[in-house]
């Protein structure tokens, strides 16, 4: 994997982290998992690419 594909990844799972932690501490809020969903599947979409 590249430099930028392995900072998404971080990104990513520091992101995951975030929103976990806010929603155990002040409850959920969809917006939130709604974009960790899309930084994901960016993330994804980015490993992919980088396999071809």
């Amino acid at each position: 994997m590249s430099g930028s594909t392995k900072t998404m990844g971080v990104v990513t799972v520091g992101a995951l982290v975030l929103v976990t932690g806010y929603t155990a501490v002040l409850g959920s809020n969809g917006w939130l998992w709604f974009g960790w969903v899309v930084l994901g599947l960016i993330t994804i979409a980015m490993i992919a690419a980088r396999g071809r």
